[in-house]
C-alpha cells in the first residue's frame, strides 16, 4: 500500500526560493510506485495552495508554484482539504508531511507545532528543536550549557541597537574584535550575513542583517577548515561521514550554495580518525542537546591544533544538487530515494512512540 506523503515547501521567508529548489529534487528522488505525492504550496504571502496528486516527477521549478494550478486552503483542516471526497473516511488521511521549508515560517517550529496539533506524522525536527536551532542565539546558549567548544558571540535586538549604536559597535570591537561576522538570528542559507573587517564594514553588517530580523548576532571569525556531518535518526542517532567546504570566495555564501556552486566541497574530508571520532561525538551532543529528531547537519571548524569547535546545525539541511547533507550520506553508501524512506520511517516512528503518552489524569 502506497504512503500518502504530503510536501510542504515554498514559505513566506527569504528562504522561499531554496525551498523550491529542495522540493523539485525530492520530488525527482522520490519513488512514485511507494507514494502518492500530494504537493502543498505555501505563497510568499503565507497562502496555502494543494495541487493535484502528482503522477510523476517534475522537471522544472515554476511548475511547482502552484498560484494559479492549484486551490486555496486552510492549514488547520489539512487532511479534510486533502481528501474532501473522502474526509468521512478516517482511512483517507495523508499518511505523513514532509515539510521542505527553510527559515521562519517553516523550519522554526510554527509548522511543526501546527502539524502537532492537527496529530499528523512529519518528517524532521520537532517544535523545541526547530525553533532553537532557528534562533542562533538561542541555539549557542544551549550549546553553552552543554559544554560544546564554540565561538565568541554578542547578539542585539533592533531597538537595542536604535537607541544606542556606537555602543554595540564598541561592544563588538572590545569582546569580539575583528574580522567578525554579523548575521540575522533567524535566518538560515547564508542569508544576510557580512564578514566586518573595521567600523565601517561592521555598521553596514548590522544594517544588512537588521534587514532580515530584529534580532542578530556577531561573531568572531574562527581560523580553521569547514567541515560538516550529517546526523540522521531520533534516540539513537547514527553520524555520516565527514565532509568539508572549501569556499573559492571569502566564505560560503547564499550564493555559492544555491546558484552558482562556487565552492569545493570535499566528500569525505581528508581528516584523522581521531578527529572523526571527535566532531561525531560532538554532533550527537548537539544534536541531543536540542532534543533533534530525524536529522540535522552539524556544521563545525576544525583547526589547526585539532580543536572541534561548532558553528552551529541546521534542523531542515536542504536537499538541492549541491547540498552537502544527500551527498555525505551518499557517501556513508545510503542513497538519496534510501534516505529520503528512512526520514518518513523516522517520523512515523516518532508520531506512533508519541501516541503511548497519557494527556489525561
Amino acid at each position: 500500500m502506497k504512503v500518502k506523503l504530503g510536501l510542504l515547501y515554498g514559505g513566506k521567508s527569504a528562504e522561499h526560493k531554496v525551498s523550491l529548489q529542495t522540493a523539485l529534487a525530492v520530488i525527482k528522488a522520490l519513488d512514485h510506485s511507494k507514494y502518492d505525492i500530494h504537493p502543498i504550496y505555501i505563497t510568499e504571502e503565507g497562502e496555502w495552495i494543494r495541487g493535484s496528486q502528482l503522477t510523476g516527477p517534475v522537471d522544472d521549478v515554476k511548475k511547482l508554484i502552484l498560484k494559479e494550478a492549484g486551490t486555496p486552503m486552510s492549514p488547520v483542516s489539512l487532511n479534510a482539504e486533502l481528501f474532501p471526497a473522502q474526509k468521512a473516511n478516517q482511512d483517507e488521511t495523508i499518511d505523513v508531511v514532509f515539510p521542505l521549508l527553510h527559515g521562519p515560517n517553516g523550519e522554526d517550529g510554527t509548522v511543526q507545532g501546527l502539524l502537532e496539533l492537527v496529530n499528523i506524522p512529519y518528517v524532521g525536527n520537532g517544535v523545541l528543536a526547530s525553533s532553537a536551532g532557528m534562533d542562533k542565539v538561542i541555539m549557542k546558549n544551549i550549546f553553552g550549557q552543554a559544554g560544546l567548544l564554540q565561538a565568541k558571540y554578542v547578539s542585539y535586538i533592533r531597538s537595542e541597537w536604535k537607541k544606542k549604536p556606537e555602543e554595540a559597535y564598541s561592544k563588538v570591537e572590545e569582546e569580539i574584535g575583528y574580522p567578525c561576522f554579523v548575521k540575522p538570528a533567524n535566518l538560515g542559507s547564508s542569508v544576510g550575513i557580512s564578514k566586518a573587517t573595521n567600523r565601517e564594514s561592521l555598521e553596514k553588517a548590522f544594517e544588512e542583517a537588521f534587514v532580515f530580523d530584529r534580532k542578530i548576532i556577531i561573531e568572531e571569525a574562527i581560523i580553521g577548515r569547514e567541515i560538516e556531518i550529517g546526523v540522521l535518526g531520533n534516540d539513537d542517532p547514527s553520524c555520516s561521514v565527514v565532509g568539508e567546504i572549501v569556499p573559492k570566495k571569502d566564505f560560503y555564501d547564499y550564493k555559492a550554495k544555491y546558484e552558482d556552486g562556487d565552492t569545493a566541497l570535499i566528500i569525505p574530508a581528508d581528516i584523522t580518525d581521531e578527529e572523526y571520532e571527535a566532531v561525531k561525538t560532538e554532533a550527537i551532543k548537539a544534536f541531543k542537546a536540542l532534543d533533534c529528531s530525524g536529522l540535522v547537519r552539524a556544521d563545525f571548524f576544525l583547526t589547526k591544533e585539532g580543536k572541534v569547535i561548532i558553528n552551529e546545525v541546521n534542523t531542515m539541511p536542504g536537499f538541492t544538487p549541491f547540498s552537502m547533507f544527500p551527498l555525505l550520506w551518499q557517501e556513508a553508501g545510503v542513497s538519496y530515494p534510501e534516505l529520503i524512506e528512512k526520514l518518513v520511517e523516522l517520523a512515523i516512528e516518532r508520531h506512533t512512540e508519541k501516541q503511548t503518552i497519557k494527556y489525561t489524569i
